[in-house]
């Protein structure tokens, strides 16, 4: 099981502990909220399989780009979904919208700070964690997150 813990900023999983950024809106279930879901959810799907670090995915597809500091001024705006993803389906009524919301744990750039709130709702991760996560879980696989 991923235990993920927002007061922390940490996610765990067997023996290892990762930093993570959850949502700079706080914790919510609402759509449209920018807010990090919490409760019971499973792994639904694992999207990016062998591609390199850095690969960046918009709408759960490779672009063809790698995510480099020119790219980044080119698109300032953009939300970087980078080298693996991990899709979350909630496992409660009030998360249940939480694959509707395309809630996910993900690698982000290297620039972007772990360990406090940053995300428009999903769990960034830096991108070699977020691969040894991807190595080690099993679409289905339960994830909880919680305040503390």
């Amino acid at each position: 099981m991923i235990t993920i813990n927002i007061s922390e900023q940490t996610l765990e999983y067997k023996d290892k502990s990762y930093l993570i950024s959850s949502a700079l809106n706080g914790v919510g279930e609402v759509e449209g909220s920018y807010c990090t879901p919490i409760g019971k959810f499973k792994i639904y799907a694992k999207i990016g399989q062998d591609l390199p670090d850095n690969s960046v995915l918009v709408s759960r597809q490779a672009t063809g780009e790698i995510y480099n500091k020119a790219l980044s001024i080119q698109h300032p705006d953009r939300d970087w979904i980078l080298t693996r993803i991990l899709w979350l389906e909630g496992s409660e009524e009030r998360n249940q919208n939480t694959k509707d919301r395309y809630i996910y744990i993900h690698g982000s750039p290297d620039e972007t700070i772990m360990g406090k709130p940053g995300s428009k709702g999903c769990i960034r991760m830096r991108n070699k964690d977020v691969v040894e996560l991807f190595e080690n879980v099993q679409i289905g696989e339960d994830v909880v997150i919680m305040k503390s």
